[in-house]
């Protein structure tokens, strides 16, 4: 396409939302993808999403060391791929909670109240057994019980019970309390990404052309400050322009968009003027106010082999493989975080703490997992005050990002995870799952021990949850990034949809809520242009 009506930048989790939305109003549209397509088997095999880790497909940011975590350096993977985070996460379907919206709303996010936001969440969605005024049931978005349930993951529900928390079917139903299985994006025992969703359903349309292996440099703007094109290298190593006639979208991420409108003169003038980069406008809080959220493991060994742990390997992965090749069930179609479990530890009278149970010994980017089999309940605070930054390394657009993660800069994130330990050594020690597991292997194996041993635990094995948000705020303010339709404010014609409009993170895992914000960014684009034909839809 010369010039089409709208360029998407990134085809991630709300990329492919966004090209379907305007694909299927008759729209022109390009689909621009840094990363190859979704081809990869581990891809679409639910259980095998942490061999994408580190591949081609995922690009891992890395920040400067941190204070908070014993000067660690935080390893933040983002998916590089057709699908995005929806091709390389765990699959969780998490909204969050409703006073999350309604606070959205309060800090001038007009029309992102809980009421606003939910029916965005049941046009995306179809489930697989639910409806009601919760759930919807005809959108692209397949949500559904996975067809494998490690017996690990059932000793857990079991176990949390014990200690108190009721069992919840529905995380994202009334109440988000309790403990239970999570609702995956898969159906039919395999992945269900936005790529194999929303853009399956619309990649043969000759109104979308989608280009992979595009690296977007900036945007171009004319005199008026209204975008005019966009910048880019090809898979090829040639620097590209295509020309818009109406807006871009821009769908990169909380750790490139920022980027790429600073590279394109928006953002604060002393980081614009650090590296020559002469000044469009000035957003001071573009790549402020990055958030994450960050959970610690808690590691027990189990009595007997039970676990997930050599699975992958010999005989047992050729069974497996064969399983789910020939029938789509068996272990593989797992998407390994089964269970978990929503919890007030802090009086607030709503959840703040969130566990993610994984049936084996997790390692992550920075460290190999525990030899041996087990079980890994890691807690992850909700609601983080931490805070930090994403900047320019140069004006090559080539060169990585700069970023303060701020992790653990606020002493109340620490005081939040280590009540999360405490609660998740509890609940190892449960009757039904001290039949399991033989002994805690960390933080320790002695039942009783301080709140500053806890606290040493906690700096020096926080992680993220793969959960960046925040870096081009939304709100109505002067100092917003985004107005509350989306929109760049001090330009024309570009719109952000992904999770760095964010004022502040959910309490849940973002991928279902970076998809109902592409819904409802595609909705404010097709109602103006409606608007604008004097009523009529335009093809």
């Amino acid at each position: 396409m010369n010039q089409p009506d709208y360029v998407v930048v990134g085809g991630g989790s709300s990329g492919c939302v966004m090209a379907h939305r305007l694909a299927m109003a008759g729209k022109q549209v390009l689909l621009l993808e840094d990363g190859p397509a979704d081809n990869s088997l581990y891809i679409h095999m639910p259980a095998t999403f942490v061999k994408v880790i580190g591949t081609k497909r995922t690009v891992i940011y890395e920040s400067d060391p941190q204070p908070g975590v014993n000067g660690r350096i935080s390893y933040v993977p983002q998916g590089r791929t057709l699908g995005g985070g929806s091709s390389v996460n765990a699959m969780l379907y998490i909204r969050g909670q409703r006073q999350d919206y309604d606070g959205w709303e309060a800090l001038g996010c007009d029309g992102w109240g809980w009421d606003k936001v939910l029916p965005a969440f049941r046009k995306a969605e179809n489930n697989m057994r639910l409806s009601d005024e919760y759930h919807g049931t005809n959108g692209p978005l397949r949500v559904s019980d996975t067809r494998f349930r490690h017996p690990l993951s059932l000793a857990f529900v079991k176990a949390a019970q014990q200690c108190g928390l009721k069992y919840n079917d529905d995380f994202n139903g009334e109440d988000q309390a309790g403990v239970g299985f999570y609702h995956t994006t898969t159906f039919n025992g395999q992945r269900g990404s936005t790529a194999a969703t929303y853009l399956a359903a619309v990649k043969d349309k000759p109104n979308l052309e989608i280009q992979t292996g595009c690296y977007v440099r900036k945007l171009i703007f004319n005199e008026d400050k209204r975008v005019t094109g966009v910048e880019y290298k090809d898979g090829k190593g040639e620097i590209r322009s295509v020309n818009v006639r109406e807006e871009v979208v821009l769908c990169a991420g909380a750790l490139s968009t920022p980027k790429i409108l600073m590279l394109s003169g928006i953002g604060p003038t002393a980081e614009l003027s650090k590296h020559g980069i002469k000044p469009l406008v000035t957003r001071e809080q573009v790549g402020q106010n990055f958030q994450d959220h960050l959970e610690v493991g808690v590691y027990g060994r189990t009595r007997n082999p039970v676990s997930l742990y050599g699975n992958d390997q010999g005989i047992k992965a050729l069974k497996h493989g064969l399983q789910w090749t020939l029938f789509r069930t068996g272990m593989l179609t797992s998407n390994v975080v089964e269970s978990g479990l929503f919890a007030d530890t802090g009086g607030e009278g709503r959840p703040d703490i969130q566990f993610h149970v994984v049936p084996t010994l997790m390692g992550d980017v920075d460290r190999e997992p525990i030899e041996g089999h087990g079980l890994t309940l890691s807690p992850c605070f909700l609601r983080p005050k931490s805070r930090g930054s994403v900047r320019l390394r140069s004006a090559n657009p080539e060169d990585s990002m700069q970023f303060d993660s701020g992790a653990l800069s606020e002493q109340s994130d620490v005081d939040a995870l280590v009540r999360g330990v405490r609660l998740a050594r509890k609940i190892l020690r449960a009757p039904e799952l001290a039949k399991v597991i033989e002994h805690e292997l960390k933080p320790s194996a002695e039942e009783e021990i301080s709140d500053a041993e806890l606290e040493a635990h906690v700096r020096s094995h926080a992680k993220t949850v793969y959960h960046p948000a925040g870096t081009c705020r939304m709100g109505s303010d002067s100092d917003a990034v985004v107005s509350p339709t989306l929109e760049v404010n001090g330009v024309k014609g570009v719109r952000i949809a992904d999770a760095s409009i964010m004022p502040t993170l959910v309490s849940g895992n973002t991928n279902a809520p970076v998809i109902m914000i592409a819904e409802r960014c595609a909705d404010f684009i097709l109602n103006q242009t409606e608007s604008q034909s004097g009523g009529r839809a335009v093809a």
